[in-house]
């Protein structure tokens, strides 16, 4: 094993490697936004289509690659962080190149007023420098003057003087040449300045050659010289076909992170490592989350994850029980009706003996006490009886392994129906129960992933303990995020499109064989998803997104109060439209028969979902809405508008919380209603729901 200092920055290998990669990743791509975190790091967040949001982090002196971490930005953007913002923001990525295998980064971007070029430096103190279409320098981070060349505003742009040799250049004579005239210099020192490889990957090549690295160079033979050469070539190949074993190189003892290669390196044989699918994943593991510690400590709240974690274990333990015995109660309850009715004749004539006895004059009380002294003496029907309740007038049976009471006062069927009911009653409080634990399940997974990556830091050295947590990784969001959607009462996924380009999107890319499509039969209709997701289709969910889709098409704008909807499967959606006529963007011809509904009722629901920590508002069909909140109201068409509207929603499911409730609600944006009102527009419905 070798002895070397954790990494600190780029070597040119590691450069050429991510530029590698970047080159697929964000050419193409459009600037949304730029941040400046401290003095020399900056990062863009790019926009490309069809694609999550991506973010290129550039520290000047030290790296380049994408990263999946956020960090808080600055109240107030530094004046450089301004100008990349005038000058860049709504630019496209046009290029980016390594200069001449130097630990300098070229990024070329497509603006309004022509090509713009920032060039990055990785090496030394580094630097930004925005140079214009001329050459000319427009700004950099650093203006400074030097021996060699001016980095000035106005003065034209150059380069440094290249190290070394630009080894994608380089020739066996051009390396025989380095070794002839370097004599008593050792071979390491020799190819890592000359050839401009740096002092780790002079090391590997030697290694994989078969070479000592202190060899002096006037004792190696040709045969050393070929060896070396063609290792090189074997490196470089590897490096600009992209064919990386990317990882992050972890010290003896397991403590800390030590480098962080492209490709897998002999020189660190027998040391334990960590793989990643990409050099920028390894490279944002082992920089943001390890090599930041120079900014600023932070604590690891071990405890406090492990106190969520037993909590949300317990919740999801006593929502399981809870659910296992709504359901056991709704069977029992059903069971009960239906045996009632299978011993219908023995029931009805032994309560009619009963009812018949009272009315004769005896006392409820004298009537059970021969009951139960007729179980004593053993007949029959009376054998089934456990006990009574003279005061509810409640005769308690044990029949088929069931206990259950029969009232007096109802008839026989409606006892009956009462089981049924409650049955029922039962069965609808699961579908809550089990959006509750799903939700509960979903945190926990959170909360347990966060702890282990916890717990990984706090079993570092001291040292090592800082940023890592500052830096959250930032959850990819899920793809029906960027349209309209709710969850049935019954767990089906229910995506609306937004305008034209959604509505194609939605259709083309998101919608399988086995959904089901909805659409309004009215001009400027969004089209409506039921994602299947390998269940059949309910009823129920048809009706609920037809509500959905309904509530939301031109009908609303206009006050109706109610409008046709049909759903189709979609191999019935055709661009093409009778005789082979074009269909408008965002529109789909309907092949075949369509399932209508029929006057649907324009309605919709917003509701409050309260937890320990938040509380936050949720839309979509009614059913749905109850189903998951602890309030919710009823929207329909009406004259309301815009906020007005909005803060007399808040205020009615205000009317249904707890001080405690609404004050976690007081902290959320009332904004967040608007997304769920169909034209931010309609009144509170009055009826009963």
């Amino acid at each position: 094993m070798v002895n070397c200092l954790p990494k600190n920055e780029f070597t040119s290998f590691d450069v050429a490697a991510a530029v590698r990669e970047l080159k697929e990743l964000i050419l193409g791509s459009r600037v949304n936004n730029i941040h400046q975190f401290d003095q020399k790091t900056v990062v863009f967040k790019l926009h490309k289509t069809n694609m999550p949001h991506i973010r290129l982090v550039v520290e000047a002196g030290r790296r380049i690659h994408s990263t999946v971490y956020a960090e808080e930005s600055p109240a107030e953007p530094p004046a450089f962080c301004m100008m990349l913002r005038h000058y860049l923001r709504d630019s496209w990525f046009d290029s980016i190149e390594q200069y001449e295998f130097e630990r300098i980064v070229v990024l070329g971007f497509r603006t309004k007023t022509g090509l713009l070029r920032l060039v990055v430096e990785l090496f030394s103190d580094g630097n930004f420098i925005m140079v214009n279409p001329d050459g000319v320098i427009i700004q950099a981070l650093f203006f400074k003057k030097m021996r060699d060349r001016n980095i000035l505003r106005g003065e034209k742009f150059m380069f440094p003087p290249s190290t070394g040799k630009n080894p994608l250049k380089l020739l066996q004579t051009d390396l025989q040449t380095v070794i002839d005239t370097s004599g008593d210099v050792e071979v390491v020192r020799a190819i890592a300045r000359s050839a401009g490889l740096g002092g780790t990957y002079a090391e590997e090549i030697l290694l994989q050659a078969g070479i000592e690295k202190t060899v002096m160079c006037k004792n190696l033979t040709t045969e050393n010289i070929v060896n070396m050469f063609n290792v090189l070539q074997s490196l470089l190949t590897c490096l600009n076909a992209g064919k990386f074993d990317s990882c992050i190189i972890i010290d003896d003892d397991n403590e800390a992170y030590l480098d962080v290669v492209p490709l897998r390196m002999r020189r660190y044989e027998g040391y334990p490592f960590k793989s990643f699918q990409t050099f920028s994943e390894a490279l944002d593991e082992f920089f943001l989350k390890v090599r930041t510690v120079e900014k600023a400590l932070v604590s690891v709240e071990v405890n406090k994850l492990q106190s969520e974690q037993k909590r949300l274990k317990r919740m999801v333990a006593d929502q399981e029980k809870a659910l296992a015995e709504e359901e056991a109660k709704s069977e029992r309850d059903k069971t009960i009706g239906n045996t009632i009715y299978a011993h219908f004749n023995m029931f009805e004539g032994f309560l009619n003996k009963l009812v018949a006895t009272n009315q004769h004059g005896v006392e409820w009380s004298n009537v059970f006490a021969q009951t139960l002294a007729d179980k004593t003496a053993g007949k029959v029907p009376e054998t089934y009886i456990e006990g009574v309740d003279t005061k509810n007038l409640v005769v308690n049976f044990f029949v088929d392994d069931l206990h259950f009471g029969l009232n007096l006062r109802l008839s026989l069927f409606d006892n009956a129906n009462e089981f049924y009911e409650r049955g029922k009653r039962a069965k609808q409080k699961t579908a809550g129960t089990i959006i509750a634990l799903g939700e509960s399940k979903r945190k926990l997974i959170r909360v347990e992933r966060e702890l282990a990556e916890a717990e990984h830091i706090r079993s570092l050295k001291p040292a090592e303990m800082l940023e890592a947590l500052a830096k959250r990784k930032i959850e990819a969001k899920e793809w029906y995020e960027k349209f309209r959607y709710f969850t049935t009462s019954e767990g089906f996924l229910v995506v609306a499109g937004k305008d034209a380009v959604t509505n194609d999107i939605l259709i083309k890319k998101y919608t399988l064989p086995e959904d089901v499509v909805f659409h309004a039969e009215i001009t400027g209709s969004p089209f409506v998803v039921i994602k299947a997701e390998g269940k059949p289709i309910t009823d129920k969910a048809l009706t609920e997104a037809g509500e959905y889709a309904a509530a939301f098409c031109r009908a609303w704008r206009e006050n109706v109060g109610s409008a046709d909807v049909y759903w189709v499967k979609i191999d019935q959606l055709s661009k093409s439209g009778p005789s082979g006529e074009s269909v408008p963007h965002g529109a789909f011809f309907i092949v075949g028969k369509r399932n209508w509904m029929r006057n649907t009722t324009l309605k919709t629901a917003v509701g409050v979902v309260v937890n320990e920590e938040e509380a936050y508002f949720i839309g979509g069909s009614i059913d749905s809405v109850r189903a998951k909140s602890k309030s919710h109201v009823v929207i329909v068409p009406g004259d309301y508008q815009g906020k007005d509207l909005l803060k007399m929603i808040l205020k009615t499911l205000m009317l249904k919380l707890s001080k405690e409730d609404k004050e976690k609600l007081g902290k959320t944006s009332i904004e967040q209603i608007r997304e769920f009102i169909p034209y931010t527009k309609g009144t509170i419905s009055q009826k009963p729901n």
